[in-house]
């Protein structure tokens, strides 16, 4: 039973990094992109994106070794959002995304 408690604890440690390392990848993308290609991708604006994702990067440290919990879920789920949904807007609207298949000097073709 001691060997089962101490690969759960390892495995939740390990999930807890991972929701860590996502949270601060969504905060340090978010950063990157300039304001005005938050509106142009019609979703909201970079304040209120860099709000969410330190709020949950602050309660991913927090829950860290419990990542499991209710507020830990939240907090991941605010940065998946954001890399799901948010980013690749952001990627198309600034031309830092996709593909370059076809693509001109003055525009795809």
């Amino acid at each position: 039973m001691q060997l089962f408690n101490q690969v759960q604890g390892t495995l939740l440690l390990v999930l807890g990094i991972v929701a860590l390392a996502c949270e601060v990848f969504a905060l340090v993308d978010a950063l990157r992109h300039r304001t005005d290609a938050y509106t142009a991708a019609g979703k909201r604006t970079k304040s209120f994106w860099l709000i969410v994702l330190v709020v949950a990067l602050v309660i991913g440290v927090v829950t860290i070794f419990n990542v499991l919990g209710f507020v830990g879920i939240i907090a991941f789920v605010a940065a998946a959002v954001y890399l799901a949904d948010v980013r690749p807007a952001l990627r198309q609207v600034t031309g830092r995304g996709g593909s370059r298949k076809n693509q001109g000097p003055y525009g795809p073709w």
